[in-house]
């Protein structure tokens, strides 16, 4: 009995931290979508910089699992999106104004990714707890 709690906290581990780690790449992707267009405060400044999450594997020794974890959040070092508008108080000396290099595409679809991920592991937590329960059905009998 004591290995069936114990495998049943090592699920629930694993999952939340999968929770937790997505809900962070979703924070990082919603605040690159949130910048998307920005320019920079003066003019021929660089703007906001993509930002890529990591993640990373740590042990959980309690539990003796490996869960994961939100590394570090990288900035992404691609070219900034040009475009010629001289009347734009960012515009540097040759009219030019710097853009995110954020792809609006690309971010909605890592986003899909990440909730999709989180989802999953939301139902491994809900899938475990049904398991929990049923198992104290069975000893209350």
């Amino acid at each position: 009995m004591a290995d069936e709690i114990s495998d049943f906290a090592r699920s629930m581990s694993i999952a939340t931290s999968g929770l937790r780690a997505q809900a962070g790449r979703i924070r990082v992707i919603s605040e690159n979508i949130a910048n998307a267009d920005s320019t920079a405060q003066t003019a021929g400044g660089d703007p906001y910089r993509r930002k890529v999450p990591t993640f990373s594997s740590a042990l959980d020794r309690t539990l003796d699992a490996q869960v994961v974890t939100l590394g570090r959040v990288r900035p992404d070092q691609s070219s900034f999106r040009v475009k010629h508008e001289p009347g734009n108080p960012a515009a540097d000396a040759s009219g030019n104004v710097k853009y995110p290099n954020v792809n609006s595409m690309v971010e909605m679809t890592d986003m899909r990714d990440a909730q999709r991920s989180y989802e999953a592991n939301l139902n491994v937590v809900s899938a475990t707890r049904r398991m929990i329960q049923r198992t104290l059905d069975i000893l209350k009998s």
